[in-house]
């Protein structure tokens, strides 16, 4: 008897459906899964096996011919083992008919216990699309999945409740809707308790506002860390559909938990310098994506940037520039997306007193350009703000003056923020760094005055053309958060004094 069932299959970030085709006939014993499977899914032959013997099932004395259709792309997991123990028992007439408009998502232990996988959001997300109203899914997952609305969700912890659901035996229950709360940032540090860096502060705040990427560069102990570490607590918060992008990153390599299925505050993700660059842009034997794209909607902070290796730092000039990354290997090639914040901070030199004057530099001409090449100009080129971090003085250290909480500054990116989204609305532009060419001549026009103090600036440091965009970006985000509608010379002055290393190259 033949049948057919509903599944879902992932390719990178993207889910795919997949039907469970399984033909059970007379002839010599026989089981086999087509259709173009990886280990593991073969694997699942004898998963199945067996978990229909921990329910007092024998498996059918039969050719039994499974094929997970398209059979021209690759099935990789354990993810279609629910779908085919179903479509077993309904080809050997041990359930009642399933509903086409049902599809099955989990993976079977030899018991009979249903396990979560990963990837399921993106997973449900699709069967929505396909018109799928039912997903059974294991319990584990069950909350992740069911932050989808408009789709019921059935979360199962054993192949029993499975088969006593289609027999009508003990009906299965759809699950209440998992709403997240998006609560303001609990966090630990907090802007309020850096003394002195009002530039580094100010930068930081552009940066965060208009979604622009940024480089410290200063001597240790100026406070480059310190600084980058309380970016979270002034970030926007994330609306309901860039955390479902965001989750679904995180979902397919396991990143999300039961108890919080879906990420409510955007990443900031600080890998370490020893990271391969397939662990920043992705890649690897099987495909998953790197840090670069569990950043998405948040941060990658580089700390001691200049001693990741040359060709990760090369690998980032592009994903920077189209918020996208594609990779491709020899088991087969995805897009993952990877709309960041780039944080960096460096030491001017490798001993780092490079320009001090609290301590002597013992590097060389030769190693402080070997240290300083590792950062390459066209990288250097799509970073928007590029500022030196001073270290502060005693006075500053122990004075007693208020700073500024990022609750405060908080305040005001957001407001930023608000007026972006106004401007950008239905155009899918999220903020000033990501405006075409076209929005850049619509919203930053310059008066008389400015144009003429842009032109000496683009003379004097020898911009190039990216530099150019870069300036008229930061400064509509200078002005955004000032509520100006105008472009005025003081915020290109400063977009331009945040251009530190384009006048003292690295």
């Amino acid at each position: 008897m033949f049948s057919k069932i509903s599944s879902l299959g992932l390719s990178g970030i993207n889910a795919f459906p997949v039907d469970v085709e399984v033909d059970i006939r007379r002839g010599s014993p026989y089981f086999d899964i087509g259709g173009l499977p990886d280990t593991v899914v073969k694997e699942s032959r004898e998963r199945i096996r067996s978990a229909l013997y921990a329910c007092g099932i024998k498996f059918p004395v039969a050719s039994v011919i499974v094929n997970l259709a398209p059979a021209s792309t690759r099935k990789s997991g354990s993810v279609h083992d629910m779908a085919i123990f179903m479509a077993i028992l309904r080809s050997a007439d041990l359930v009642n008919d399933i509903p086409a408009d049902c599809a099955f998502i989990g993976e079977i232990s030899l018991n009979g216990d249903i396990r979560g996988v990963k990837g399921v959001l993106p997973m449900v997300m699709l069967a929505k699309e396909k018109n799928i109203h039912s997903v059974f899914v294991p319990y584990e997952n069950s909350r992740e999945a069911s932050v989808i609305d408009g789709i019921n969700v059935y979360a199962v912890r054993n192949v029993v409740e499975l088969i006593n659901h289609f027999q009508n035996v003990e009906m299965l229950s759809p699950c209440k809707r998992f709403i997240p709360s998006y609560n303001e940032y609990n966090y630990p540090f907090d802007f309020s308790e850096v003394k002195g860096q009002e530039s580094a502060k100010k930068a930081l705040e552009i940066a965060v506002a208009g979604g622009h990427n940024v480089i410290m560069v200063g001597n240790p102990g100026c406070g480059k860390s310190m600084l980058a570490k309380r970016i979270p607590s002034i970030l926007p918060p994330l609306e309901f559909e860039e955390a479902l992008e965001t989750t679904k990153v995180h979902s397919i390599v396991g990143l999300v938990t039961p108890e919080m299925p879906i990420i409510t505050k955007r990443p900031f993700r600080s890998p370490h310098h020893t990271t391969s660059p397939a662990g920043i842009v992705g890649g690897g034997t099987v495909l998953r994506p790197g840090e670069i794209s569990l950043a998405h909607n948040g941060v990658l902070f580089f700390d001691e940037m200049a001693e990741f290796n040359r060709k990760t730092l090369d690998n980032l000039r592009q994903p920077l520039e189209d918020g996208v990354i594609n990779v491709s290997r020899a088991s087969g090639s995805c897009s993952y997306p990877c709309d960041i914040i780039f944080i960096g901070a460096m030491n001017p030199c490798p001993c780092g007193y490079y320009g001090s004057i609290q301590r002597e530099c013992r590097c060389g001409e030769k190693r402080i350009n070997a240290y300083r090449s590792k950062v390459s100009g066209p990288l250097l080129d799509r970073i928007d703000l590029q500022i030196e971090v001073a270290p502060i003085d005693f006075q500053e250290m122990i004075s007693d003056k208020p700073e500024e909480s990022s609750a405060d500054i908080r305040k005001r990116v957001i407001s930023a923020r608000r007026i972006q989204k106004e401007r950008y609305k239905g155009t899918g532009i999220k903020c000033n760094a990501l405006m075409t060419k076209a929005k850049m001549n619509e919203y930053c026009r310059l008066d008389e005055e400015s144009q003429k103090y842009m032109e000496m600036a683009f003379k004097t440091l020898g911009m190039s053309g990216r530099s150019h965009d870069s300036v008229l970006k930061v400064s509509r985000t200078i002005a955004d958060l000032e509520g100006s509608e105008n472009i005025q010379k003081k915020h290109i002055s400063l977009a331009v004094r945040y251009k530190n290393l384009d006048r003292n190259p690295l």
